[in-house]
């Protein structure tokens, strides 16, 4: 291999990187636009997570009584809310 055809390699894989590393992709454009039923979804499994969370973080002695109830009452009202807008827009 004689140096130039060492230099056109060289050059050609740094091409080739840098056409690989910086191509523009749409990857915005290939993912499926949410609609405000798959958001509510996603935020009901978000809430009964912290449901969760609030109950273990309660029996571990973490949270006073108060503090927990209080919590656990905001938690509740909102997925309360949350479902009420899920089932209907299910039904719209």
């Amino acid at each position: 291999m004689t140096t130039l055809q060492g230099e056109l390699a060289g050059i050609f894989l740094a091409l080739a990187l840098f056409v690989y590393t910086f191509w523009p992709e749409n990857v915005f454009a290939s993912q499926k636009e949410k609609t405000r039923l798959d958001y509510l979804l996603e935020r009901k499994e978000q809430l009964y997570e912290n449901l969760r969370d609030l109950n273990f973080e309660y029996k571990a002695g973490k949270y006073p009584e108060e503090d927990f109830d209080a919590q656990r009452a905001q938690l509740e009202n909102e997925a309360a809310v949350l479902l009420a807008e899920i089932e209907h827009l299910q039904q719209a």
